[in-house]
């Protein structure tokens, strides 16, 4: 009678996983293997069993895992897709009003779902009214070369904020760019998600360079 084949027995463990990511048909080619191989979990039946409803776990689980992921990437192009559609509703009241520090200061809160909205510049001489005037230099210390700051907890608040300073858990810094005396936006929110850094920063900063076209008017 011939001698069954034997598989030669593999060096560590390491080797089994490779020949069994290798060969991925191994086990469903050789069902007899299930009932000789501990399963992964035990209870009461056929072992097969056992691990068929390990891998279905196991599959689960994953499925779940990408699922939640595909979720989070959804939730995000949802928020900027809204950011950018506020932003843009934001623009079109800034062609409307005639005055650009009160539609800042007036209307964009309500626009960009945020609790408090005005425009600062460095203006010592007090010759644009409306506006929240800063110290020289103050803009570019604030936004360091870029065009838009989110800061939570932000140490000057009153400076920026005013009245609005108790409510600045977290805000936005937009640059405002132009030939001008320097300026920006400052967007004040209690809510973080309001203001996402991963979502909002082209969208606000396109608001800034608008804000900028309607001061030059």
């Amino acid at each position: 009678m011939t001698a069954p084949r034997r598989v030669p027995e593999p060096a560590d463990a390491a080797h089994v996983a490779a020949f069994l990511r290798d060969h991925p048909a191994f086990l469903a080619e050789h069902p007899d293997l299930y009932r000789v191989l501990l399963p992964p979990v035990r209870v009461h039946g056929e072992v097969l069993a056992d691990h068929m409803a390990a891998m279905l776990r196991a599959e689960r689980g994953h499925a779940a895992a990408m699922a939640d992921r595909a979720d989070g990437v959804l939730a995000a192009g949802r928020a900027a897709a809204g950011l950018a559609a506020r932003v843009q509703a934001a623009v079109l009241a800034l062609i409307r009003a005639p005055d650009a520090a009160d539609c800042v200061a007036a209307e964009m809160p309500g626009i960009l779902a945020v609790d408090a909205a005005a425009l600062c510049m460095e203006d010592p001489d007090g010759l644009v009214p409306g506006v929240r005037r800063l110290p020289p230099g103050k803009v570019a210390a604030l936004l360091g070369g870029r065009d838009v700051v989110f800061r939570d907890a932000p140490p000057d608040s009153v400076l920026l904020h005013a009245e609005a300073a108790a409510l600045a858990r977290h805000d936005a810094l937009i640059r405002v760019p132009g030939a001008g005396p320097a300026a920006i936006i400052a967007l004040v929110t209690r809510d973080s998600r309001t203001l996402d850094p991963a979502q909002g920063a082209g969208a606000l900063a396109f608001l800034g360079r608008a804000v900028a076209a309607a001061l030059g008017r």
